[in-house]
């Protein structure tokens, strides 16, 4: 798994997640339990993961929808 992105931001995540669904792609977003534990104080932010081959298309997909900002160093 490739990891995309880390946030604490649900809406981002939310659509972030729909717009890979909609492409396709399946994603899958870790750490949602932990920071459930933690009471949402944003000291664990949740990673959006992509399949390793999936990697470059999701990353071009989510550059041409104006997410390049969010998205970590490969």
């Amino acid at each position: 798994m490739h990891e995309l992105m880390r946030t604490n931001d649900l809406i981002l995540l939310g659509a972030v997640e729909a717009l890979l669904e909609s492409a396709g792609l399946d994603c899958l977003i870790a750490d949602q339990h932990m920071s459930a534990l933690e009471g949402m104080t944003g000291a664990f932010p949740r990673r959006l993961l992509v399949r390793a081959a999936d990697k470059r298309r999701a990353r071009a997909l989510l550059i041409e929808a104006g997410y390049g900002a969010e998205l970590r160093d490969e």
